[in-house]
């Protein structure tokens, strides 16, 4: 980000100088903006693509941006991301709970600045975080971009509770659009309006747009596949470790059951709001009171309400409100041929996908200051139980690919989708360095996929040396994966790979074909047969397990990253489990260590 802040600084003392300096100025519907030429990649930084969802806008739809013909100039903003509690783990930085704005609707574009003579086409990158962290200035897709001739638009967009939010003091006396729950979901479409309006004046193509994302991002990327208000706005469509979590209105408003997210209802914050403020409102009766109250608080003193929850409890998020999101559900809705839009689609998942949260957890690991350690004041990372660290990895990161990848693209099958490709990203060629077994502790796990996509280590900072060394391993899983994601883009089709290996469609010689993405030796077309059934009964066998970790394992692959299907498989479970005393488990094992 050194060049953002370049910019900006001189911007702030040179800003005539700066604008007779700088080619590459072009007039949007929101503004002049000023491109800075990094390493043969055009820099657009910071356009508004909304009006800021402050004041009276909070909690309703974006609003567009009022054209003028004025063409007030785009500056760069520094620290620009929607509110989130500061995080390590792909988040903004910060030691305070609280960090951003609500100011925060803003893209950027980067384009190669080699001219072509065709208009390119437009990769649309949606940032994950779980849909509460997260911001667009934590990827550089430059190496893509020039490259492969693609233009790439990242996005910031409403998180957590005011991107998502259901109680009748806000839905009930709003109209049309403004009813909806999903806040966050309508930004990312109206960036993707303004893509359209706008990106042919960088060189794009409006009629060849491919939405990506990872985690939550391709979490978005589902949502949007079944979203009315999203169709016409992309062609093809990337989902990078997606999952189909939604709720119904009553589950984020009021739910009749406690589950993960409950605590954390609009109706049960609100309560709290009420009861600290000594107030006396009925949230049923007395909703104009409460929507005065709702609207008026600082964001800070709102959000407050929300931190520092445990990891065993969730915010309820995308909801199936019947505006953005069909009130069947999203994973319901991806088979309907009446919601879904019908593009060709990418899923996939990572091998090892939540290696990345086992490998802090305090049941799992534990830090060993040994003397070299100590003298360098970085300690050995141990795993307290290999077998069960594996164990556990195993079934939930097959789950995650049943309810990520199976499922969502069997589904749009259903729905008439026959331009569908699956994948599952398998490279772990980590250091094995004396502080720990990279390879063994972290392997393919969530997001490590994205500094090989990107080219280069951003994501994840000073990690980058311990965790990705050089070679023809990493440069040939790299170099695949661009090649693979901007041929789709182009084409609707991944095609081949540099050896010869072409990537088929899903289905088409088995009920699951995939394309394994790892080093040269390894990379190629693989299927499998997994369901949580088969998962179920061999779940009971694995010896290396305690009774009750076997029955955490099941509770987690039942539960997590979709819709709750504990009571559906768990009956056909060969061994007893309590899911009380499984939850419990987690809640008495929540500790985790911060790197």
């Amino acid at each position: 980000m050194k060049y953002k802040y370049f910019t900006l600084f001189i911007f702030t003392l040179f800003p005539s100088l700066f604008i007779n300096s700088f080619e590459h100025e072009i007039k949007t519907t929101s503004g002049s903006t000023i491109g800075l030429v990094v390493n043969n990649v055009i820099n657009w930084d910071d356009i508004p693509y909304a009006q800021p969802p402050v004041g009276k806008l909070r909690w309703k739809s974006p609003r567009k941006i009022e054209s003028s013909l004025d063409y007030k100039i785009i500056r760069p903003k520094d620290d620009n991301y929607c509110i989130q509690e500061p995080s390590g783990m792909g988040g903004s930085e910060g030691d305070d709970f609280f960090s951003g704005t609500e100011d925060c609707l803003y893209l950027d574009i980067k384009a190669p600045k080699r001219i072509s003579d065709e208009p390119l086409p437009v990769m649309f990158w949606i940032h994950g975080g779980g849909n509460t962290s997260g911001l667009k200035d934590l990827y550089d897709f430059s190496t893509m971009v020039s490259r492969h001739n693609v233009i790439v638009v990242s996005v910031n967009y409403r998180l957590g509770p005011f991107g998502w939010f259901t109680h009748p003091a806000i839905q009930d006396l709003q109209i049309g659009l403004d009813k909806t729950s999903n806040f966050g979901t309508l930004d990312i479409i109206a960036a993707l309006e303004w893509v359209q309006s706008n990106i042919s004046l960088f060189g794009g193509d409006p009629n060849n747009v491919t939405i990506f994302g990872e985690s939550a991002g391709g979490h978005n990327v589902l949502s949007l596949l079944v979203s009315s208000q999203a169709k016409g706005l992309f062609h093809k469509a990337i989902s990078q470790s997606g999952y189909t979590t939604s709720y119904s209105k009553e589950e984020a408003l009021k739910p009749n059951n406690s589950s993960s997210t409950s605590k954390h209802s609009s109706w049960n914050i609100v309560n709290k709001i009420l009861k600290e403020k000594s107030l006396n409102f009925s949230q049923s009766e007395d909703i104009k009171k409460v929507r005065k109250l709702l609207k008026d608080m600082q964001a800070k003193e709102f959000f407050r309400f929300y931190v520092k929850r445990p990891s065993y409890e969730n915010l309820p998020l995308l909801t199936a409100d019947g505006i953005v999101i069909p009130e069947v559900g999203l994973t319901e809705a991806l088979s309907r041929p009446e919601f879904v839009n019908i593009v060709p689609t990418i899923a996939g998942s990572n091998r090892d996908e939540v290696k990345l949260w086992l490998a802090s957890a305090k049941y799992f690991v534990e830090l060993d200051y040994s003397f070299l350690g100590s003298l360098f004041r970085i300690p050995k990372v141990k795993l307290n139980d290999v077998d069960a660290f594996n164990i556990f990895n195993k079934y939930r990161s097959r789950a995650w690919k049943i309810r990520g990848v199976d499922e969502p693209l069997r589904n749009l099958k259903t729905a008439g989708n026959k331009q569908l490709y699956a994948y599952r990203y398998d490279w772990d060629d980590h250091r094995r360095f004396f502080i720990a077994d990279f390879k063994e502790l972290i392997g393919a796990a969530h997001a490590t996929e994205i500094p090989l996509l990107t080219g280069n280590n951003k994501l994840v900072g000073s990690y980058g040396f311990l965790i990705y060394p050089r070679g023809p391993s990493k440069k040939f899983t790299s170099n695949n994966m661009m090649k693979f994601w901007t041929n789709f883009a182009k084409k609707g089709n991944p095609g081949m790979s540099t050896n010869g290996i072409e990537w088929i469609k899903y289905g088409e010689s088995s009920n699951s074909d995939y394309m394994v993405l790892d080093s040269r030796d390894n990379l190629g077309m693989q299927s499998d047969s997994f369901s949580f059934s088969s998962l179920v009964t061999e779940l009971n066998k694995e010896e290396k397990l305690t009774e009750l970790e076997r029955c955490v394992v099941l509770l987690q692959m039942l539960t997590y990253v979709g819709t709750d299907l504990y009571d559906q498989y768990a009956p056909k479970y060969p061994g007893q489990c309590s899911r009380k005393q499984s939850e419990q488990f987690l809640i008495d094992n929540s500790d985790f260590i911060d790197y």
